[in-house]
């Protein structure tokens, strides 16, 4: 940031900032409700920036600045005030179905299956393919489930992106490697244990 003039700051003239902050529900509620660090970032939605801690404790507006939030679906202890939210606008991203993961993985493997030009998996293997999308789903919502992040434990966040490892480690194997069924369901449950 750069000093405006006094008591202002901001980017670069004639550049703009934005400040993205993820897993915004994250901060633990103290013993009357309060978060304390959104309660910060709220005093920026209000007042356009904050006071300094050190020498004079004089206010500091920042201009040029563009908040963006994310955060899991609101629900039970992890929501934060309406008094907050009002500064956003919304938006709600639906969870893929069932048949919609299972067709786009099922793509993944097809594609995994034509793209090896010089040696072919057997078709064993590429019978395989249905269950093992079915099974990376079933794994992954099963995850999803019983492992639910805690700020003890906050690196439990799952998402779309770790399904898609499971088979992009699939997709790197070589045909010679897997001859049979039984070696395509070995290296899919190291890849599982690999990633989940």
């Amino acid at each position: 940031m750069d000093r405006r003039r006094k008591g202002v700051w901001g980017p670069k003239l004639g550049k703009n900032a934005i400040i993205f902050v993820d897993d915004l529900n994250m901060p633990k509620k103290e013993k009357y409700g309060a978060q304390p660090p959104i309660e910060l970032l709220r005093q920026w939605m209000d007042y356009e920036g904050w006071y300094e801690l050190d020498g004079e404790k004089e206010f500091r507006k920042t201009v040029g600045v563009t908040f963006c939030a994310a955060m899991q679906p609101p629900g039970g202890q992890k929501t934060i005030t309406n008094r907050y939210v009002r500064h956003f606008n919304v938006i709600y991203v639906e969870p893929y179905s069932d048949y919609s993961l299972k067709t786009i993985f099922g793509n993944v493997m097809d594609w995994m299956f034509l793209s090896q030009t010089r040696y072919q998996y057997g078709a064993g293997v590429k019978s395989q393919k249905d269950n093992i999308v079915a099974a990376t789903i079933a794994t992954y919502q099963e995850i999803t489930k019983r492992f639910r992040p805690t700020p003890a434990k906050s690196h439990y966040t799952y998402n779309l992106r770790d399904v898609s490892k499971v088979f992009q480690g699939i997709s790197k194997s070589d045909p010679r490697a897997i001859p049979d069924d039984a070696s395509i369901v070995k290296l899919w449950a190291h890849e599982c244990m690999r990633v989940f």
